[in-house]
């Protein structure tokens, strides 16, 4: 077994990269290449790039930063152990350049969205993940509908499981019926100790993490986080899942833990807005801290919601123990 893959399975904290960018909405080469070594220097385990948290608008034309940014992380954290995934994205031919460009780079797996098969058949979207396996081993990836994603149901889940090069699964439709539906079918599977389960769900990170879930005979963990909530407070991250792992602090007080990061999360990710302002708020908080120049995104028109900042400021004074 890889030993990357051990880590994998070991559970790590992983953030969803942002986009820095200049007040042109430019890539700030600068700042970008320092956000990736704060997450290294926080202890990260692995960083995922070219997700929803750095824009999918990226890979258009009119940007062309897909591998610029995919290369710079790769450059600020060689020599590291960090494990490096790439989002991979499209229909079919799209997400096979991504994947090989990710497998040139360096990147040890693709997150693979679906969000570019809403007609696709359970079969196809399945028989999308092979192929996209056969470059580099996928993280699948259940991405909420509120921000592109699809209704991935059992029944997709149970025989994605069993395609061999399928390491690890980002849970993240923020809803416990589909959570439980991935879960439930990663046990039913003879593959469920090679798959890794890694919580999406930013509105319940801690709960998924010290949650036995126990299904066919078997007792599966979320084993670590591939967040863009950890794209912020990444240090604090790494502190929380080390207690979680060491399971030396009583489940009632993590529970308590796990409210206030929702509360903090329901602010920075415009949940009152329907997520509108979700990246601009991740970049807020990275604006305050240093690492970002100012919240820009690609579009114009992404930005914080009306009352987002307010938010902000009432969750930041809340809850310092949650932010480096």
């Amino acid at each position: 077994m890889s030993d990357w893959l051990n880590r994998l399975r070991a559970g790590l904290v992983i953030p969803a990269h942002p986009l820095c960018l200049n007040a042109g909405r430019q890539l700030d080469e600068a700042r970008q290449r320092g956000l990736t070594r704060y997450y290294r220097d926080a202890g990260a385990g692995g960083i995922a790039v070219a997700v929803h948290t750095t824009q999918f608008e990226i890979r258009l034309p009119q940007y062309n930063l897909l591998e610029p940014v995919l290369r710079m992380a790769i450059e600020e954290t060689r020599g590291s152990e960090m494990i490096m995934i790439a989002g991979a994205v499209g229909p079919r031919e799209q997400a096979l350049r991504e994947a090989e460009l990710a497998a040139k780079l360096g990147y040890q797996a693709v997150l693979l969205s679906l969000s570019a098969l809403k007609n696709a058949t359970l079969d196809e979207m399945v028989d999308h993940v092979r192929d996209i396996a056969s470059v580099l081993p996928v993280v699948g990836f259940y991405l909420q509908p509120a921000v592109g994603g699809r209704l991935l149901p059992f029944e997709f889940w149970r025989k994605a499981a069993d395609i061999e090069n399928l390491v690890a699964i980002k849970m993240a439709p923020f809803n416990r019926y589909q959570t439980l539906d991935v879960i439930r079918a990663v046990a039913a599977s003879d593959r469920s100790a090679d798959i890794a389960l890694y919580t999406g769900n930013d509105d319940n990170i801690i709960a998924d993490l010290i949650t036995p879930f126990s299904f066919h005979g078997k007792t599966l963990r979320v084993v670590g986080g591939l967040l863009g909530q950890w794209a912020v407070g990444t240090r604090r991250a790494v502190e929380i899942l080390r207690r979680v792992h060491e399971g030396k602090t009583h489940p009632s007080l993590m529970l308590a833990l796990n409210a206030q990061l929702t509360d903090l999360n329901g602010a920075l990710f415009d949940v009152a807005n329907g997520f509108h302002g979700c990246i601009a708020g991740i970049h807020e908080v990275l604006r305050r801290q240093g690492l970002m120049e100012g919240r820009w995104c690609l579009s114009p028109a992404e930005d914080l919601s009306p009352g987002q900042m307010e938010e902000i400021d009432r969750v930041l004074a809340a809850y310092p123990h949650l932010l480096d």
